[in-house]
């Protein structure tokens, strides 16, 4: 390249870069920025405001059981710092329209010159708006409305800006503003449908749904976006459904519906199972429901959403009472891969109640355990089944304890020669099955799905199994032979006759069972118990079983005719004073509750007649002295904690154990094990206190009470038995410690009153004194708010030697924290001096 043609390019380079000023408004700058800012940086930058708003969808998970959002956004609450961003490709976006308006506005005196300009501004509020940054959104749209009112973007940036209105909980302006640009003259149909959207959108968020259901049609009539309509035909479904308007939401599904492949598939499956609820059964049609269902579940095209269809099906099966077939319906659902979060916990809540209701209460929990799992601990729903499924822990306890302790005693009341007849039969059949299941040892076995054991369970160990030992045996001998225990054993030469070895086996087989204790009836008559005190126990704990299933039923599941049986049964089979009274007087409550006025009416005067003082006549004849009753639990209850924060822990202690016994069922029982629990830690220490706590965590381990005992016993017990005494002369806040017998309790109440006497005298305000129960034989006078050990010493040496308040008495002198592990494990004896 010669010297005249660099020199050509120079210029031409130069004369471009002149041309492409931003303050010259020439034709060839005009266009040079407005072609470059389009197709270059404004291009990119909606590339990544696509891809953005691309990824919020597939990480955006729809609830189909409430009414779906217009937009497709999942706010995230969490609080991003100033110049962060929360998503990479609005942040791209935002970049690339703040280089637009940097290196292509053409504001010259006030006035735009680059036609894009507005596009740049439109695109930066849309990346703020889904990068959640709604503040500096709506600045974006509003520079637009002030500095371009010209501009065709205009419509646009006005319903972006009542869309970030409603963002920010503005719902009402944004409602007024929409209504004005529903108003203006020749419209695009776009706008039309973006604007009554967002309207609609406003009414819901302010729970008007009716008023929401004009601008909704609107939206899906005018939009040209077949993905929109979809969506805005479904919820103005939903919103019609929320109406009660069940022919009006039909025909919103069947909009739906009619779109088929032009909408996503998501929107038409939900339409139909939506129609499928809305269908009204028994009136001759249920056979048109099943078919459309069947239909459904057929279409190939439909196997990514078989757990709704699976689901919905099952709900037919339900409604008609079908409900084994329901359950299997319900199960096939959620077998399926499913992308509805909601789903799943609905199956496993309602697969729950089914086994609920059919008492089947250790299956349900599972359910419930499963629901919960699969459920937003946020939701409100959540509280209301972990309380259910708290609830049942209690109910499948009792009844175990009532079935099993009901056939002990049944089997205790048997003669030898009935309790040996019931066992040889049950052996038989035993025996009987361990030999089928060695026979099918023998050739290939499919274990049934729920037998199944986990891996690294007992179950699945290969010589845990007998059953499988033998078909190891078998196939073994098939193989190889009776083969001798040998080095090279494949390839030495043994004879052996197959049929033979299997006999042997077989004769192995029978020599297992006839000496497995399984199949011995005495194996299990020796078990049964014959001492008087333990069949006593197993009976005591019977009967209080089915009163506590009774006392479950009446208040936590409102199941009277199940509270019902179990508190009949009390009477019917209990002498227990303790149980008789609450019993009879539940089952007057809920003989009124379920109208059987004669049984109610029967039962109030057995009360009346054979407990007339009690607390519970009292409440037949004046249902409002329970809330006034000064012996009521509550009442006592607040009583006795009085004395326990006076200190009168023996009087407590013996007090809360008369009134277990008398509120025997009683929700107060547990509140009042705690307060007995407390007292019995500050009068006999940290033995005591850990064997109350245990009591309290096994007898009530679903109440409130029952869980704190047992977070302490995990948490603070184990910190507590490992205190020990700090010897460390530097210890700062003190204390002086007198000793007394309990019978000298005079002495110490005289002693406390002179010390307080010179602490006023000698206005030593920041002491005080106090008598504190040590233990049942021992009580302590404690001077407090002593700073260091010589000011303990010095105040001490004060009291020996001033004749006015003479304390001949050697005081222990113990900081605060070495009290209190005194305190805790009663252990002053072991307190060493402390040094100087």
């Amino acid at each position: 390249m010669n010297t005249i043609t660099k020199l050509t390019l120079l210029l031409l380079l130069l004369g471009s870069i002149a041309g492409c000023s931003r303050k010259k408004n020439t034709f060839v700058n005009r266009n040079w920025h407005a072609v470059t800012t389009e197709y270059n940086t404004l291009y990119n930058g909606n590339l990544g405001l696509e891809q953005g708003k691309e990824e919020l969808n597939q990480n955006y998970a729809d609830n189909y059981w409430d009414i779906l959002p217009i937009e497709r956004m999942q706010i995230d609450e969490n609080i991003v710092l100033p110049d962060s961003i929360r998503n990479q490709n609005f942040g791209y976006a935002e970049e690339k329209a703040v280089k637009a308006i940097q290196r292509h506005s053409m504001l010259i005196e006030g006035k735009e010159n680059n036609p894009q300009i507005d596009e740049a501004y439109l695109l930066l509020g849309k990346a703020r708006y889904f990068d959640q940054r709604f503040i500096p959104a709506l600045e974006a749209f509003n520079y637009i409305l002030r500095s371009y009112p010209g501009s065709n973007n205009i419509i646009h940036a006005r319903v972006w800006r009542e869309k970030t209105h409603m963002r920010l909980d503005n719902n009402r302006l944004a409602i007024n503003n929409l209504k004005k640009v529903l108003d203006l003259e020749h419209l695009q149909e776009q706008d039309i449908a973006d604007a009554s959207a967002a309207m609609a959108q406003a009414y819901i968020n302010l729970r008007h749904l009716d008023s929401a259901v004009v601008p909704l049609r609107n939206a899906a009539e005018f939009t040209g976006n077949n993905e929109e309509k979809g969506r805005y035909f479904y919820i103005l479904g939903q919103l019609n459904n929320e109406l009660g308007q069940v022919a009006e939401a039909n025909a919103a599904f069947d909009e739906v519906i009619d779109l088929n492949r032009k909408s996503p598939r998501i929107y038409m499956i939900n339409a139909y199972v939506q129609k499928a609820r809305n269908f009204e059964l028994g009136r001759g049609n249920n056979y048109e429901l099943r078919e459309m269902l069947r239909e459904l579940e057929e279409d190939r095209e439909n196997r990514p959403f078989l757990d709704k269809i699976y689901f919905q099906v099952g709900e037919y099966y339900n409604r008609l009472d079908s409900i084994n077939t329901a359950v299997d319906y319900y199960k096939k659902s959620l077998r399926e891969p499913t992308s509805d979060i909601f789903l799943r916990s609905i199956n496993y809540e309602i697969l729950a109640n089914i086994n609920f209701d059919g008492s089947n209460y250790v299956l349900a929990s599972k359910y419930f355990d499963s629901t919960l799992t699969e459920m937003d601990p946020q939701l409100r729903e959540f509280r209301a089944i972990k309380k259910k499924r708290d609830n049942l822990e209690d109910v499948i306890r009792y009844e175990d304890v009532a079935y099993k302790n009901d056939s002990i005693l049944r089997l205790s009341q048997m003669t030898p020669a009935a309790q040996l007849d019931y066992f040889k039969n049950y052996t038989t059949d035993l025996r009987a099955k361990l030999e089928a299941d060695n026979n099918a040892a023998a050739m290939p076995v499919v274990l049934p799905e729920i037998a199944s054991g986990s891996p690294g369970s007992a179950r699945s160990f290969y010589f845990y199994n007998e059953a499988r030992m033998q078909q190891g045996r078998r196939e073994f001998l098939n193989q190889w032979g009776d083969r001798p225990l040998a080095d090279n054993w494949r390839w030495a030469e043994v004879s052996f006759e197959t049929d033979d070895a299997m006999a042997e086996e077989a004769g192995l087989s029978q020599q297992i069972l006839d000496s497995d204790p399984r199949i011995d009836p005495y194996t299990y008559i020796n078990q049964i118990p014959t001492d008087l005190a333990v069949l006593d126990t197993i009976t005591r704990n019977r009967d209080f079983a089915y009163y506590q299933l009774g006392i479950i039923y009446k208040e936590n599941f409102r199941e009277y005719e199940m509270a019902q049986a179990r508190l009949e049964a009390v009477l019917e089979i209990s002498s227990d004073e303790r149980l008789i009274l609450p019993s009879m007087y539940n089952l007057y409550q809920i003989y009124q509750t379920t109208n059987q006025s004669f049984k109610a009416e029967e039962m109030k005067q057995e009360i009346l007649q054979n407990y007339p003082d009690s607390r519970y006549a009292a409440y037949i004849l004046n249902p409002e002295s329970i809330r006034e009753d000064e012996n009521s639990p509550e009442a006592i209850y607040a009583d006795l904690y009085r004395e326990f924060e006076k200190q009168n822990f023996s009087s407590v202690i013996a007090e809360t154990n008369r009134y277990l016994s008398e509120f025997t069922g009683d929700a107060i029982v547990p509140k009042l094990e705690l307060l007995k629990a407390q007292a019995s830690g500050r009068l006999l220490g940290l033995e005591a206190y850990k064997s109350a706590l245990n009591n309290l965590a096994l007898s009530y381990p679903q109440t409130q009470e029952g869980k704190k005992a047992q977070q302490i016993l995990n948490k603070s017990i184990p910190q507590l038995s490992g205190l020990k005494f700090n010897t460390d002369s530097l210890q700062q806040n003190y204390k002086l410690l007198y000793r007394f017998e309990v019978s000298e309790k005079e002495a110490a109440s005289a002693l406390k009153e002179k010390i307080e006497t010179a602490i006023s005298e000698i206005n030593y305000d920041q002491l005080s004194v106090s008598l504190d129960i040590y233990n049942p034989d021992e009580v302590f006078v404690i001077v407090h708010g002593l700073q260091d050990l010589n000011r303990a010493e010095g105040f001490a040496e004060l009291l020996q030697i001033n004749e006015d308040y003479l304390v001949e008495k050697e005081p222990i002198k113990i900081s605060t924290e070495n009290y209190r592990i005194v305190q805790i494990q009663k252990n002053i004896a072991d307190f060493p001096s402390p040094v100087n």
